[in-house]
């Protein structure tokens, strides 16, 4: 290592000259705010990273009184973007604008290890006495089934509730944030699916223990983003150059938002936006795109746009969300369908990925065809969401 720095998880003042392998543990007992990010020495290349969740937490875990906090000096490489340490960036999972290119890149290398670890999962005891609580507002098949799997394959154990709207005190009338609060003294990390967006913002800033969000109605899915990005990689080979089509419902999809946020995270990526005039993409997210510079635009010819795509990314055209106005759902369903006129156009290297679940958006006989990828994208979901879990609750 020819350039280092010691690395610091609490506030300590100027260069810290501890061992690589220095612990300590200080009562603190004035007010967290006062609690600062980096070194007032601008001579020392000590570098803090502070997390206010995560102060009443030990390494193993464990909750520590209020009044500690722990610390951990570690040495690393100043060339590297990511301070690898024992503690992870986040705290929480909400939404795709979290995660920069450096992190992603450092989250698939974890992604890459869980793929080995699941391999032999009988042995792994990485999460053993930790406990996730999945909380779903929402049906789920592959978002709930693959967190649970991640936790169990990884040595931790897990409570759940499959329809928290219907069977929890919510339908008493308990407010989000008290349901978070009860919830947590009860496990070491959330995982929640809700039907309003920004719910999971709310859960985040109530708990004192990780959460995740797992899809709050029309707004964010980050994990599936994370998946997804990860997918392309996979299956592509790059992230920078290339082009992606997203199809069928972008006005309430959770994932093609989530998706676009990390895509723009890459090099000279072009966004293709197909769909039915009642589900167009929403302005906020062309706007944000216009703002990174990444090129996007709109087309009403998917025949066209999968010829040239890297990836043509299907989603269903979600029925739930347009609540009675029926009309407007016979409207946007069935306008674009990838079936083998379209693979016929797509180029050799390209895929078809879908978050599933699928209704009539692909037809059957494109799973055969080795370009279908959404089978394959949700096996990845699993080595994500293993990763997501050691790193927030074991760390780097």
């Amino acid at each position: 290592m020819t350039s280092s720095s010691l690395f610091c998880t609490c506030p300590l003042q100027g260069a810290i000259s501890a061992p690589k392998t220095m612990k300590c543990y200080t009562d603190f007992l004035s007010n967290y705010s006062s609690l600062f990010k980096q070194s007032p020495d601008s001579g020392s290349h000590s570098r803090v990273l502070f997390n206010v969740k995560s102060i009443n937490r030990e390494q193993s875990g464990r909750l520590l009184p209020r009044n500690r906090v722990q610390c951990q000096a570690l040495e690393v490489d100043n060339k590297s973007p990511i301070l690898i340490g024992n503690k992870f960036q986040l705290d929480d999972v909400i939404e795709a604008q979290q995660f920069d290119r450096d992190i992603l890149t450092a989250i698939f290398e974890v992604t890459r290890e869980m793929e080995r670890v699941e391999k032999n999962s009988h042995n792994s005891q990485i999460l053993k006495g930790f406990l996730m609580a999945t909380l779903f507002y929402e049906p789920s098949t592959r978002t709930r089934l693959s967190f649970e799997s991640a936790m169990k394959r990884l040595g931790g154990e897990v409570l759940t509730t499959e329809n928290a709207r219907e069977f929890s005190s919510a339908a008493k009338g308990e407010t989000l944030e008290d349901t978070i609060r009860t919830v947590e003294g009860y496990s070491d990390i959330i995982v929640m699916r809700h039907f309003e967006s920004g719910a999971a913002r709310r859960a985040a800033a109530a708990a004192s223990i990780p959460v995740i969000n797992a899809g709050d109605g029309p707004g964010q899915h980050p994990t599936q983003a994370l998946l997804d990005i990860y997918t392309i990689e996979r299956e592509i080979g790059k992230l920078d150059g290339i082009k992606v089509g997203l199809v069928g419902d972008l006005a309430n999809g959770r994932t093609v938002r989530s998706l676009a946020y990390l895509l723009s995270k890459y090099q000279d990526v072009k966004i293709y936006f197909v769909s039915p005039e009642v589900v167009k993409m929403k302005d906020d997210i062309k706007d944000f795109l216009t703002l990174k510079g990444v090129k996007w635009e709109e087309s009403g010819d998917l025949m066209e746009v999968a010829s040239k795509c890297d990836v043509v990314y299907q989603t269903r055209i979600q029925r739930e969300r347009f609540g009675e106005r029926t009309d407007l759902y016979e409207e946007a369903r069935g306008k674009y369908i990838v079936d083998g006129a379209i693979l016929g156009v797509m180029q050799k290297h390209a895929v078809v990925m879908h978050p599933l679940p699928r209704l009539d958006e692909i037809t059957v006989d494109v799973d055969a065809d080795p370009r279908a990828a959404y089978f394959r994208q949700a096996k990845n979901g699993l080595y994500i969401r293993m990763a997501l879990l050691k790193l927030l609750l074991v760390g780097w």
